[in-house]
């Protein structure tokens, strides 16, 4: 069993967290714009992540020296992706965005080569190429996207990976002054809560929930909860099996994401769409680093203990 239940858990978390994004697509439907999104989305993560860290024994800090790391986190991790992805999101289709999602690998790389974080190989190169050819055949068939779709919505979605990209090399190169992920996403939550909660008011777009809550409301909370306990899971995995086995997490949230879309939105895609997943999918697979093993042995850290 104990071999067994990495696998499971690797298919509980992506189907987890490709759920998240036809719940997005639920929660935009009424008009919903993105700092009010954004604003009661990080409340929500700030509360749950608050609750698992006293849990875990331990606290969120608040010192000069941590809070530029909130911040990055916060502004490139959170609150620019939330506009790109919530805006797009409103014009494409819920698999749409799932499979421009599984893209943040083919931004990674040529920011970590750029970075001195990682080091070049031929396969990745065709890893690259795959990768933005599948996004090609999304953005140039007429046939591709529903009709009305405007293409400049894929190149709006990209940005949300590129930010992601930046993110996760950021933390790689400067670390993340010796706390865990739940210590670091809990805080820098909270300082984008803080971020786009004056944004939201300013614009008109603040969400006053009522009771009974609606939808849309449903949706952004349902997809809050999916995203702290697929976080949360991730993180157990791995400790459990290591981060290069866990980060196979990807090609199901893809898949997950466009099942979910197909059977809960009624979505039907082209030939094109499901070609350029095919071809997104492909990307990754020699894009991200190999594994040495299928399941590596358990490692030992603050987050492996959780």
């Amino acid at each position: 069993m104990s071999r067994v239940l990495p696998f499971l858990a690797l298919i509980v978390i992506g189907a987890a967290w490709g759920a998240t994004q036809p719940l997005s697509k639920i929660a935009v439907s009424t008009g919903y714009r993105h700092f009010g999104l954004i604003f009661w989305q990080t409340a929500l993560m700030t509360v749950l992540l608050y609750g698992i860290t006293a849990l875990r024994g331990r606290r969120v800090p608040w010192t000069r020296k941590v809070l530029p790391l909130y911040l990055f986190i916060a502004v490139i991790g959170t609150v620019l992706p939330g506009i790109t992805s919530y805006s797009a999101i409103a014009h494409l289709p819920s698999g749409v965005m799932s499979i421009l999602l599984s893209s943040v690998p083919m931004f990674a790389l040529p920011v970590a080569l750029a970075m001195g974080n990682d080091s070049f190989r031929l396969s990745r190169l065709g890893g690259l190429v795959l990768g933005f050819g599948g996004v090609a055949l999304l953005a140039l068939p007429e046939a591709s996207l529903p009709d009305g779709t405007e293409a400049i919505w894929v190149a709006i979605a990209l940005l949300s990976s590129l930010c992601y990209a930046f993110e996760g090399n950021g933390v790689a190169r400067w670390g993340t002054q010796g706390l865990g992920p739940f210590t670091v996403l809990a805080g820098a939550s909270a300082v984008a809560a803080v971020i786009s909660l004056p944004l939201a008011l300013a614009t008109g777009q603040f969400i006053v929930p009522t009771l009974p809550l609606g939808g849309p409301e449903l949706a952004l909370l349902g997809s809050v909860v999916l995203h702290a306990l697929a976080y949360s899971g991730y993180v157990w995995l791995v400790g459990q099996a290591g981060s290069v086995f866990a980060a196979q997490v990807s090609y199901l949230v893809t898949l997950f994401g466009v099942t979910w879309a197909m059977l809960f939105l009624g979505e039907g895609y082209s030939g094109w769409i499901w070609a350029a997943m095919g071809l997104m999918l492909g990307g990754i697979a020699l894009v991200q680093p190999r594994p040495k093993s299928l399941v590596p042995a358990p490692v030992t850290s603050e987050d492996a203990q959780a």
